[in-house]
């Protein structure tokens, strides 16, 4: 029975939400650690404590049901029919999901009903919908041969999920993975287990074998590092941070060199040129820079602007920030959350230090509500003459501060740009549809939007340049290439043969 948004709150306050083990077979720690809201850092129930024992019983389940095809070998219709019927339990569940990333991550309620838990089932129905659409083609060799180009699952796949989207990143990993026919070990971060456990439960509701949709929770040191050192895991298909990032890279050379597709930071401009309609854009600024809570690799948290156009840009952004109000996620209205934890609290907290260390301006912002609930809730704040040499130019923050930096020049705008060990994504404001297509051209970034703030959608490939990652893309038909292997089968057609 699917629960409404106040029966997950009501069990939250209880203490009684729980993100068990999901490992056919193996009875492991389901409630080893602690799960805290963020929204007053109350216990709201528990989580299992995976570590090296629970990843080696996931990892040989799903060995063993890849081999023996229980899902690999159903026709891409049937792997079709079971994702459908797992979507349409999804949708009945929608509420509760939404209130599960709302409780646990600090996302505001009305975000997760009417954008994350959308988007996350309409990522796995399109999936599901390409399961008997996409597939091999044949080369041109000629009479004497024929090469086949074929596409075949790779096997074991672990997803290792951030903890800022919890069900979209679900999606945009597990949809791809499973529909080509791999098993699949989810590991959720432990900060936000809730809805990827609740989804999995789902799929197996659905018809999808439970030997092929595996959860293991627990802490990265433990779970997510055994998982990134199996010797028998495949793929393993991370997004977080960069030096999380760099991790799993080590683990794959001192085991098995398993394929590792990365996901990482950014540190993404927005492009304002003197032309833009200032009026027109503000709307999708503050959308770049402060969804969220800023807690999102995409978050275009340094603003470029003509300097002629600066000072008039600013004024329309401070106005704007009075609609996007701060306090519980859990009440329809609010627009910013918590962090999502103390210690990332913290983290941005030091950039509001630093930041006065440097002698920089606040136009607007600038403090934290440490006397609220949890204490972890940060004013949208915006900065303006950010140099470029300043920790609050170069390096990612994932909350909700804004850099603001003049430019004289189209030149300019695109070294500053680039200027950054990232390269995620960008947008660009301008009425001149050659300077638009000049700029997006140079800038070194995976996804550029022009004259709005979007990451594409499903049908979009997403992922970055330089330390944003590298391995492969999320969305569009070409997430499907990072769980399949290429395989070519040679014919030689003899004479009279």
């Amino acid at each position: 029975m699917a629960l409404s948004k106040q029966d997950v709150f009501a069990r939250a306050a209880r203490g009684d939400l729980k993100a068990p083990q999901l490992i056919p077979g193996f009875q492991g720690n389901d409630d080893g650690l602690e799960n805290r809201t963020p929204i007053d850092n109350s216990v709201i129930g528990s989580l299992g404590d995976g570590g090296k024992a629970e990843i080696d019983a996931a990892v040989k389940v799903a060995r063993v049901c890849f081999e023996a095809g229980t899902w690999r070998k159903r026709s891409p219709g049937e792997r079709k029919a079971a994702m459908l019927a797992w979507c349409d339990l999804l949708q009945e569940h929608a509420e509760e999901l939404a209130a599960l990333d709302c409780i646990d991550a600090g996302k505001p309620i009305d975000e997760c009903e009417n954008t994350d838990i959308p988007a996350t089932i309409d990522t796995l129905r399109w999936y599901a919908e390409a399961a008997d659409k996409v597939y091999g083609r044949i080369a041109p060799t000629g009479p004497n041969a024929t090469g086949l180009i074929v596409k075949e699952p790779v096997g074991v796949v672990g997803a290792v999920l951030p903890w800022n989207f919890p069900a979209q990143m679900y999606a945009w990993k597990v949809g791809p993975a499973l529909v080509t026919g791999n098993s699949v070990i989810v590991k959720p971060a432990e900060l936000t287990p809730l809805s990827a456990v609740r989804m999995t439960e789902l799929a197996r509701e659905a018809g999808i074998p439970a030997e092929a949709l595996i959860v293991v929770n627990g802490l990265g040191e433990h779970a997510g590092e055994a998982l990134g050192r199996h010797m028998d895991v495949d793929v393993v298909s991370f997004t977080g941070s960069t030096d999380v990032g760099r991790l799993f890279l080590k683990y794959s050379a001192e085991s098995n060199v398993k394929q590792i597709v990365l996901e990482c930071g950014g540190k993404n401009p927005q492009v304002v040129f003197a032309d833009a309609d200032i009026d027109a854009v503000v709307s999708d600024i503050l959308n770049a820079a402060f969804w969220n809570m800023s807690e999102n690799c995409s978050c275009g948290s340094r603003l470029l602007v003509a300097n002629e156009i600066k000072d008039a840009l600013l004024e329309k952004l401070v106005a704007g920030l009075g609609d996007w109000k701060l306090g519980d996620p859990r009440e329809s209205g609010v627009r910013l959350g918590p962090m999502v934890e103390g210690p990332h609290f913290e983290k941005v907290k030091g950039f509001l230090e630093s930041a006065k260390a440097d002698g920089l301006h606040a136009v607007t912002g600038g403090n934290v509500r440490g006397d609220y609930l949890s204490g972890w809730y940060v004013e949208p704040t915006v900065y303006t003459d950010v140099a470029p040499h300043t920790r609050l130019f170069r390096e990612e923050v994932f909350g909700p501060l804004l850099a603001v930096t003049g430019f004289a020049s189209e030149e300019e705008a695109i070294r500053l740009a680039n200027d950054t060990s990232y390269g995620l994504a960008a947008s660009v404001y301008t009425e001149n549809v050659h300077r638009a297509q000049r700029v997006a051209s140079a800038i070194r970034a995976g996804t550029v939007s022009v004259n709005g703030f979007s990451e594409g959608d499903i049908t979009t490939p997403f992922g970055g340049y330089k330390q944003s990652g590298f391995g492969g893309r999320d969305n569009g038909l070409e997430a499907l290439d990072q769980y399949q292997e290429t395989k070519t089968i040679w014919y030689v057609n003899r004479a009279g043969k």
